[in-house]
């Protein structure tokens, strides 16, 4: 009888006595995942920066993942040595667990939960270039929190992933090595189109930066006050996006003036002139 009764309190003992724990497993465990996920870190965007662009989004999306296998995998080794599990203890953990979830730490946990959603459905990646609210520039991390975005003016930005629950998410590229940029013109009325539409398409197609593989369209409509042109092509390099647009309006403008078309200022909120 005395046997059955200390069996059942060691059954319901939710955490093992301080001396039957392996402080120095525990402590090897957290070493080796963070050694792992530091040289992640470090060597696989090294490697992307050097390598190939189709390679560099493969290596860059990869740090996320082996992040939080190794989190996952460090945790389901660490509990066990802490914890006693039983069914019963599991019911027990849980209900802490998600009491201490739901009243202290619902904003940080739902975004943990849409960080690991959005590892697996991918929204967004390291490498992608993506807009949410109103803040367009390049993902550099994915943390299990937030992500870290870099935009064109040089700003860092991290936004949390639960981001992804409530607001619209603009990705330009989605994990391809270049994106389509947009140079907006405003022409006076009295043009030729035809000749326009095909000098501003040479533009393109003489751009020193352009993807050949990619289309390049001329695309123009006309608004109350002008015929605005949009020129779309693709750079070879994502990461020439705002040089491109930047050689395109250059020498567009002046083939505007060849071809005997007047530019006129853009009236704002007709349309929007590139990615920034």
């Amino acid at each position: 009888m005395a046997a059955a009764n200390d069996n059942q309190q060691k059954a319901a003992q939710l955490i093992y006595d301080l001396q039957d724990i392996s402080l120095s497993k525990i402590g090897l465990i957290l070493f080796g995942t963070w050694l792992i996920v530091l040289t992640a870190r470090k060597l696989l965007p090294y490697l992307a920066a050097r390598g190939p662009s189709q390679l560099r989004l493969y290596l860059l999306g990869a740090v996320p993942i082996i992040r939080m296998l190794m989190l996952v995998i460090a945790i389901l080794w660490i509990i066990p040595i802490v914890f006693n599990i039983t069914f019963q203890n599991f019911l027990v953990i849980s209900g802490a667990l998600g009491v201490a979830i739901g009243f202290a730490f619902k904003d940080y946990a739902s975004s943990l939960i849409a960080g690991m959603v959005a590892i697996f459905e991918r929204p967004y990646r390291p490498g992608d270039w993506v807009e949410i609210d109103g803040d367009y520039g390049e993902v550099r991390t994915v943390g299990m929190r937030s992500i870290e975005i870099c935009t064109a003016d040089d700003d860092v930005i991290h936004v949390p992933h639960d981001k992804i629950w409530k607001n619209n998410i603009s990705n330009a590229n989605n994990g391809a090595h270049t994106l389509m940029c947009v140079t907006s013109f405003y022409v006076a009325p009295d043009h030729d189109s035809a000749r326009v539409r095909a000098a501003l398409r040479d533009v393109a197609m003489t751009s020193a930066l352009l993807e050949y593989d990619k289309p390049v369209l001329v695309m123009l409509a006309q608004t109350p006050l002008a015929t605005h042109y949009q020129l779309k092509a693709y750079p070879f390099d994502l990461r020439d996006q705002f040089e491109f647009v930047s050689d395109l309006t250059i020498r567009g403008k002046r083939a505007l003036v060849d071809a005997g078309a007047e530019e006129i200022q853009a009236v704002s909120g007709l349309a929007r002139a590139s990615k920034t």
